[in-house]
């Protein structure tokens, strides 16, 4: 029986603990809309990102051309020249190869300008975050734009607003995904 009442009465602590956090969330694409240091930065990577891609493009659109005239020439060229020819397109593929995964392989240059450009704006929305979570007693706040699943969220826990009036900025609701 002291058993049976001492579960009941963990079970009801433990309820009303679990009812007693303040849970809030923010959107954070939604706020870094607000950031124009962000916008500009992103803007920047995007830059890069399309500069970098035509030249991976017309580096393959060259070895696809050698590759083309190889395949014209090659009844006229002797073993030796038709091996220093694919050898030749080999090496330019390989080259090109390594060139996109230096510029868009994992850790590679696109990514170091991104954590350059992008980190610094990331650390003071969380930092904002932190700080509102803190003020308010907020025990978990949780983001609308990750991979959590919202099927329904009270519009007076979305605390994004309060995020970007922290940051230093206006609220424009035109920005929302809504």
């Amino acid at each position: 029986m002291k058993k049976l009442v001492g579960i009941l009465v963990l079970s009801v602590v433990a309820s009303s603990a679990a009812m007693a956090q303040r849970f809030a969330y923010v959107d954070t694409e939604y706020i870094l809309k607000h950031i124009p240091e962000y916008v500009a930065a992103q803007k920047q990577l995007d830059a890069l990102s399309v500069q970098w891609q035509e030249e991976v493009d017309n580096r393959f659109a060259d070895i696809e051309a050698l590759y083309k005239k190889y395949q014209e020439d090659q009844v006229l060229l002797s073993e030796e020249m038709r091996r220093k020819r694919e050898d030749e397109i080999v090496l330019k593929e390989q080259e090109a190869r390594e060139f996109q995964r230096q510029k868009f392989g994992f850790e590679g240059d696109l990514f170091q300008e991104r954590v350059k450009l992008i980190q610094p704006i990331q650390d003071r929305v969380a930092q904002a975050i932190q700080t509102i979570a803190t003020d308010q007693s907020l025990d978990i706040v949780l983001d609308k734009g990750s991979e959590v699943t919202f099927l329904y969220a009270n519009p007076r826990l979305d605390k994004s607003d309060d995020v970007i009036t922290k940051l230093g900025y206006k609220p424009d609701p035109s920005l929302a995904d809504d």
